[in-house]
């Protein structure tokens, strides 16, 4: 009974650091746009990223299994709850050591190393490599070079529509209650928009700037109509994130017979909701600051571009990662805009080919512990 005590701690553990490293990153663009403030936009992302862990129970028992073990190691290994804990310990601290640098790591790609990890253990010479390489290791290859393609095309396409619909930017500065706008190219300063010399400005002003979009679509301001449109991609990234990432962790769940999936995806939600909301401000900061710099535009096109992925994976049980696909927009989208951070980018690049690694160490260590 201690073990399922500790198994059922390691899975609230996992999703609870799943939560830290994960939630911001469908509100991501929202908030380095300066479309929505940091709390605005934790607050959007907790309640969709719930209503995707509420659909996972309906749209997603693929990945259900697929993280149970099932097909990885033998049917008796996967029953065992030292088996299972070790790959949600080895998971969770992977994670959490990601969020306490800032670094935006897959939780699926942690899972997967604590499945090969606590596999290698238990199961000796029966872990099944032939799956784990097309079932895991493929998607997590193709999706974010996939998702940095898209991006970058799908920009492309967006700003040439927007366009011939006769939509331009305006850089717009604040200064006390006045602003002032002007249509891009931008100025070579801030500064030199502020034409009217009856207006002061002190040293040490503090200068707020935005880019804002100029003209109509439908009969709709363009600014407006692409706020709004911005939320809700921003809602359907968090929403496919729930429902990607919740059966995923609610799988090592399913020894636990007397707790019903439905029961164990409310757990698994409502400790990702609280990791989200007391852990979350750095990798917030590097998603939304340190990746490229974004408008809203952008910000819309790779929010959209990762929602179509996640989801349309999450349907048929294959095991993307929010995380690669997210970044890997983004990093489509810096490419294309040629204001990629690339020392940042690598950065990433690094921490996502340690995740793997390590997640199988700890889950290893973990797993010869408790056996």
């Amino acid at each position: 009974m201690a073990i399922l005590a500790l198994l059922l701690a390691a899975v609230i553990f996992v999703a609870y650091t799943n939560g830290a490293n994960d939630n911001f990153k469908g509100v991501a663009t929202l908030y380095g746009s300066r479309t929505a403030g940091y709390r605005q936009a934790l607050a959007w992302a907790t309640v969709t990223t719930l209503a995707g862990s509420v659909c996972s129970a309906f749209l997603a028992h693929g990945l259900v299994k697929a993280f149970s073990g099932k097909g990885l190691v033998p049917d008796e290994v996967c029953a065992s709850p030292e088996f299972l804990a070790s790959v949600a310990l080895g998971a969770a601290l992977t994670v959490l050591l990601a969020t306490l640098i800032g670094f935006p790591i897959s939780t699926t790609h942690a899972l997967i190393g604590g499945l090969l990890g606590a596999g290698l253990v238990a199961a000796r010479t029966g872990v099944e490599f032939s799956v784990l390489g097309q079932s895991f290791f493929l998607p997590l290859l193709v999706s974010p070079l996939l998702a940095v393609l898209l991006g970058g095309c799908s920009y492309v396409v967006f700003r040439w529509g927007g366009q011939r619909l006769g939509v331009t930017r305006e850089l717009c500065v604040c200064v006390g209650e006045t602003q002032q706008c002007t249509s891009t190219p931008k100025p070579a300063s801030a500064m030199a928009m502020v034409a009217d010399p009856a207006l002061e400005v002190a040293v040490g002003t503090n200068e707020v700037c935005s880019e804002k979009y100029r003209g109509r679509v439908l009969g709709l301001r363009a600014s407006t109509s692409l706020n709004a449109l911005h939320y809700l991609s921003a809602g359907a990234v968090s929403f496919a994130r729930g429902l990607n990432d919740t059966p995923k962790i609610v799988g090592l769940l399913v020894i636990f017979t007397a707790i019903p999936v439905q029961g164990s995806l409310w757990i698994v939600a409502m400790a990702m909701a609280v990791g989200g909301i007391l852990n979350a401000r750095k990798v917030a900061a590097t998603m939304s600051e340190r990746i490229t710099t974004m408008t809203h535009g952008q910000g819309f096109t790779a929010n959209l571009v990762t929602a179509g992925l996640v989801i349309v994976a999450s349907r048929f049980g294959v095991p993307v990662s929010t995380t690669h696909v997210s970044c890997g927009s983004l990093f489509g989208m810096g490419l294309v805009t040629r204001q990629a951070n690339t020392r940042v980018i690598r950065q990433i690049l690094l921490s996502w080919v340690l995740t793997l690694p390590i997640a199988a160490s700890l889950a290893a260590l973990t797993c010869w512990m408790l056996g």
